[in-house]
């Protein structure tokens, strides 16, 4: 299972075609930083577009999560953010594959019960998508709500995870 270490600048990225569409993996020297859909500009002009063995590991453990063949991601991630939302991703992290959990649920978990929308801005501040699986955030009726990628995207994956047999709730 992937670990949250001290968030630190990226030095490297490399940016590839997926199932769901181009996804770029931003990595330092030991731990992946960023996943994401739209690599911040501030990020890419600080890195070098090389694609790392840390960074190739990335794509092969993503290539073989959209092939269903991996539930767990095993990357040291050190994804920057502020105390709570670090809470919030390694909340998220304990969320198994293929179930979901409300905003409510895990602001609970980091011990804020009426955090939910500080949750929600802590999902959309996810630098590692996918890997911190902030998709498996729903609202607590069970609608698609907000998610960097997209609500397609959102629900595309939760639909990979629940083997395409389920639809994914419909968005607001």
């Amino acid at each position: 299972m992937s670990i949250l270490l001290a968030g630190r600048a990226p030095t490297h990225y490399r940016t590839r075609q997926t199932p769901i569409g181009e996804i770029t993996i931003a990595a330092d020297p030991t731990a992946i930083t960023h996943l994401e859909f739209h690599l911040p500009e501030s990020v890419a002009a600080s890195c070098i577009p090389k694609e790392t063995p840390l960074i190739r590991q990335a794509f092969a453990e993503l290539e073989e999560y959209f092939q269903q063949k991996r539930q767990v991601f095993d990357l040291p991630l050190a994804p920057t953010g502020t105390p709570f939302q670090r809470l919030v991703w390694e909340a998220l992290l304990t969320i198994p594959y293929g179930e979901t959990r409300s905003y409510q649920e895990i602001a609970a978990a980091t011990g804020n019960p009426k955090a939910c929308r500080a949750v929600g801005m802590a999902n959309n501040r996810n630098p590692i998508s996918i890997i911190i699986p902030c998709h498996h955030v729903i609202g607590k009726n069970g609608s698609l709500v907000g998610y960097g990628g997209g609500l397609d995207i959102k629900r595309r994956l939760l639909e990979l995870e629940s083997g395409g047999h389920r639809s994914a709730p419909a968005p607001r």
